[in-house]
């Protein structure tokens, strides 16, 4: 082998011991670079599976949450409609009473609710047409000689009860106008007696 033959047969051998030595290191980067890789897709599906079991506990909490709101809500609905019905045959009760019992109920709310003046009074076509003899001397009574109260023949459009007139103002004492007045102390009496 000639001097020449040597030298290159020394070159291509540093060369290919140079290129393999690029190879294997090439190699050993992409093999790390992969190991990294597959290192952070881990990580990343953990995190992704853990969000993922945090969504689904926040997600069960809010359908929780919304259902427990929408019983409560069913709940009070219910409760306010027992109310409603009380107050309704409480109402129901009074117009139905006979004519004896519901003439002393109407005389017992002028005593209540009359001012010490003289003034009107006005009823319903149906207790107009059904006042006992002698009611004017009944409201009298109940006022005690604290001012008077004139039945007017005009009829109010209620159903039970009575409106007062004194000047220009009315005051509305009929079973509804006093039900919706005292409606909120109404329907926290109510539901304590139903729901305690």
């Amino acid at each position: 082998m000639s001097g020449l033959d040597k030298i290159l047969e020394h070159i291509n051998t540093e060369a290919k011991d140079a290129a393999d030595e690029l190879i294997a290191g090439a190699k050993a980067q992409a093999a790390q670079l992969l190991e990294n890789a597959k290192a952070e897709a881990k990580a990343r599906e953990a995190a992704i599976v853990k969000q993922s079991e945090l969504d689904q506990i926040a997600a069960e909490k809010r359908i929780k949450s919304a259902a427990d709101l929408k019983e409560k809500r069913m709940v009070l609905e219910a409760k306010q409609k027992e109310i409603e019905d009380v107050l309704t045959a409480a109402k129901d009760h009074l117009t139905g009473l006979d004519d004896a019992a519901y003439f002393e109920t109407i005389a017992k709310m002028i005593r209540k609710y009359a001012q010490p003046q003289d003034g009107v009074i006005k009823f319903s076509a149906k207790d107009l047409g059904r006042l006992p003899a002698g009611f004017d001397q009944k409201i009298a009574e109940a006022l005690g000689g604290k001012g008077s109260l004139k039945i007017v023949q005009e009829s109010a459009d209620i159903c039970g009860g009575f409106i007062l007139v004194y000047g220009d103002i009315e005051e509305n004492c009929s079973f509804d106008a006093l039900i919706e007045a005292s409606k909120e102390d109404l329907q926290d009496k109510i539901g304590q007696k139903l729901f305690s």
